[in-house]
């Protein structure tokens, strides 16, 4: 962790918010000279506290319509199939996210699919096919309350 600055967090919290900012907006909105901002922001991309810059897309706009949590056991920990089971998902086009968990489930999938038939197909085709997969669980999304995309440190 680096030490950051409150300009730093005002810089992070306006890109956050509006990654297409201007400079010269940024710069007046945190109060910073035009090349002083342009400065701390290539600074703060340097030292990985801003790793990229996306887009928010709506994924139902996209035809992504059925979303789902997939808890996943795996069948023993052997270290080959973990990394084999990573690559993998790592390669999903349907899983957006992947955490390594504590609890019952080793991993935690959050999944998007076009529909229901399109989830069955990547459960058959792909997630039941890894070898190192015992069992999944599947709890599906009805409607999302909070999707951040803004850290606040």
């Amino acid at each position: 962790m680096i030490p950051l600055s409150d300009k730093d967090l005002h810089i992070l919290n306006a890109l956050q918010t509006d990654s297409r900012i201007a400079n010269a907006d940024l710069a007046q909105k945190v109060g910073m000279s035009a090349s002083a901002c342009w400065r701390r922001v290539r600074a703060l991309e340097e030292a990985g506290v801003i790793d990229r810059y996306a887009a928010h897309v709506n994924p139902a706009k996209l035809g992504l319509q059925f979303h789902a949590i997939v808890h996943v056991q795996l069948t023993r920990h052997d270290p080959d199939k973990i990394v084999d089971f990573i690559r993998a998902v790592e390669t999903s086009t349907e899983v957006q996210e992947c955490y390594a968990t504590t609890g019952q489930a080793d991993y935690h999938l959050r999944v998007l699919t076009a529909d229901i038939d399109a989830f069955n197909r990547f459960l058959e085709g792909f997630l039941f096919r890894l070898p190192a997969v015992s069992s999944a669980q599947t709890n599906v999304v009805l409607r999302s309350i909070k999707r951040a995309t803004v850290l606040s440190p």
